[in-house]
């Protein structure tokens, strides 16, 4: 299908929001060290223009990038959770995380750990991450309790970090499972959600808004 020209596009009302995921595609690619003005417009096929009109440069276009990238892998981290009854149900959905058997593959997590390097320097940056982080313990919260939550999220994220930069194949699934098993035995006290509870929770725009 041949893409819409730039005057097609004059008129365009979801131009920036285009903009912020053709940002994040291109974090995912060139890292943030590559991600320039030019080759994102070249990408979302807008003149430079756009990009002054629409952001208050580079960094805010990252932070919005960014955010929106958070948001989504929230979206993914609560579905995952959304029909868990029993404490192996709970095992297998932390086990699917990890795996990428719920929505979320090896460039989403580049993604992440972009922004994880990235904030390490910039506050604004952090501020994404805190409450990603916040709002995926709130997900595990309707399990267990909060210091267990905690240790599962970060046993999560470095999971996933290790699976993403083994040079080998690093663990199986059914290993993964093991650890998680053994880690949150069911004398950890995972506990089965209310009905009003159970349902997926929208997360707010805070990751409590990753690889994450």
């Amino acid at each position: 299908m041949t893409a819409p020209s730039r005057s097609a596009r004059r008129h365009d009302p979801d131009r920036k929001s285009r903009i912020i995921d053709v940002t994040v595609d291109i974090i995912a690619e060139h890292g943030v060290a590559g991600t320039t003005h030019r080759r994102i417009a070249a990408a979302a096929d807008v003149p430079l223009g756009s990009l002054t009109y629409h952001f208050d440069g580079l960094d805010d276009l990252l932070t919005q990038a960014f955010r929106r990238h958070a948001e989504r892998m929230s979206r993914s981290y609560a579905a995952a959770f959304a029909g868990v009854r029993t404490h192996d149900q709970f095992v297998d959905a932390v086990t699917d995380l990890i795996h990428s058997d719920a929505d979320a593959d090896s460039r989403d997590w580049a993604v992440a750990y972009e922004l994880y390097l990235a904030a390490l320097r910039d506050p604004a940056l952090r501020e994404v991450t805190d409450s990603w982080m916040r709002t995926s313990r709130s997900v595990l919260e309707r399990f267990t309790d909060p210091t267990t939550a905690r240790g599962v999220d970060a046993l999560i994220e470095g999971l996933v970090m290790h699976k993403v930069l083994a040079t080998t194949s690093g663990a199986t699934r059914s290993e993964t499972r093991d650890i998680i098993a053994r880690l949150v035995p069911p004398s950890s006290g995972v506990t089965v959600p209310s009905a009003t509870s159970s349902a997926p929770q929208q997360p707010s725009s805070r990751r409590a808004s990753p690889p994450r």
